[in-house]
């Protein structure tokens, strides 16, 4: 199959993001296409992998392939050591095999009309001088350069976004905004297959956290995130491999990926003339967590329904695809700017607030506890954080 010169849609980045605003386009009839510049998609994987059990069914009903492991609980390590567990009582979670789940939804996506196009390398937009509108894209597809013209450009090609800043979007991050991240995919590691790890504390990971989920059979990934303002004294790396010496020295190194990851609020206006932004590039991660996968599949399905209805009324201006942020905030932006402020709050803590908080909840009965709790004994450090936490649960 040949890229043709025309669609309606073009998408650049082949991720979930992107993939779920190529099926609703396609689901409405239009052409789409997905252009995605690595050679396969799902890989390399750039992620923890974990996403919630709502976050991963509002979309599609899980296949097994899909799922490394289950989470039932996690385990909070405080600065000085002490570990409090904090089941899932409403919601489990999962840690994904984001090779596999990555390369069906885009096979989803075909299933529904769009085309996919692998080793696509996006090298311009093509906008019209006289009306500034975003109308295709400059690909170089293996060793040929094709003009794709289309009447609205999706880009889903991550947090940097040249496809947001070729179309006139400030896709920039401010450095205390950018977590430095690194993760390594271990064997050899004995854990409780269904319990996730996150460790706390200037000597685990300063303004971020350090987490290890396990992916079950002695395997697991071990990461780490920390803030801008902190990996210039020490780096993400000799953290995590401080960690690993102390605690793990028998695990193997099987893969490494590392960057950055921003943890802003969501773009307030991540369109254009003819040109929307979708997941890391309209910075649709959780900012307190880092997390992205389920975030992002929303904008990204939500885009391409606005996308849809541009088509289907023929106004591909940047008025008529407000429609899109419009709708994000209402769905899960707003609660995404009370992350943010609550991430803010919770760097601002000391280790010894860190501890306080671990010891309230250890006296919470461990059937009794939840993410709840540690909420509201982080509350009683930073009363600022009350209302922002009381409208995260109240689901406000």
């Amino acid at each position: 199959m040949q890229i043709k010169s025309s669609y309606d849609v073009v998408v650049v980045g082949g991720g979930p993001s992107g993939c779920m605003a190529a099926i609703e386009v396609a689901k409405a009839g239009y052409s789409v296409c997905i252009l995605e510049k690595d050679r396969d998609i799902g890989m390399p994987v750039r992620c923890g992998e974990a996403i919630g059990n709502e976050g991963l069914t509002q979309f599609f009903k899980p296949k097994r392939e899909w799922i490394a492991t289950e989470i039932t609980a996690a385990e909070l390590i405080a600065p000085n050591g002490k570990n409090i567990k904090v089941p899932f009582v409403h919601e489990t979670g999962f840690i994904l095999n984001r090779r596999i789940f990555d390369y069906d939804v885009s096979r989803i996506a075909v299933k529904n009309g769009a085309e996919v196009y692998t080793k696509s390398f996006v090298k311009s937009l093509i906008i019209d001088d006289e009306t500034n509108f975003v109308k295709g894209v400059v690909v170089k597809y293996f060793d040929k350069e094709v003009r794709i013209s289309s009447k609205i450009v999706i880009g889903a090609d991550g947090v940097e976004s040249r496809v947001g800043r070729w179309g006139g979007i400030k896709t920039t991050v401010k450095i205390k905004d950018m977590e430095s991240c690194l993760q390594y995919s271990v064997a050899n590691i004995n854990l409780n297959k269904n319990q996730m790890k996150m460790y706390v504390g200037k000597e685990y990971a300063p303004g971020g956290y350090l987490w290890i989920f396990p992916k079950g059979d002695g395997f697991a990934n071990i990461g780490i995130g920390i803030s801008g303002k902190y990996s210039k004294h020490k780096s993400a790396k000799k953290y995590l491999d401080d960690f690993i010496d102390r605690e793990y020295p028998d695990v193997s190194i099987l893969s490494t990926v590392c960057g950055g990851v921003s943890c802003p609020k969501p773009h307030k206006e991540p369109i254009n003339n003819g040109l929307i932004l979708v997941g890391d590039a309209a910075h649709q991660i959780n900012p307190m967590t880092g997390g992205g996968i389920a975030s992002g599949m929303r904008g990204g399905q939500i885009g391409g329904q606005i996308v849809a209805l541009s088509l289907k009324n023929k106004d591909y201006s940047k008025i008529f695809l407000s429609k899109y942020p419009e709708k994000m905030f209402k769905i899960f932006g707003n609660n995404h700017n009370r992350y943010y402020r609550i991430k803010e709050a919770i760097h601002h803590l000391e280790d010894e607030d860190f501890n306080y908080i671990a010891n309230k909840v250890a006296n919470i009965p461990e059937n009794k506890r939840g993410l709840s709790d540690v909420f509201k004994a982080a509350v009683f450090k930073k009363p600022s954080l009350m209302i922002d936490v009381l409208k995260v649960f109240v689901g406000v």
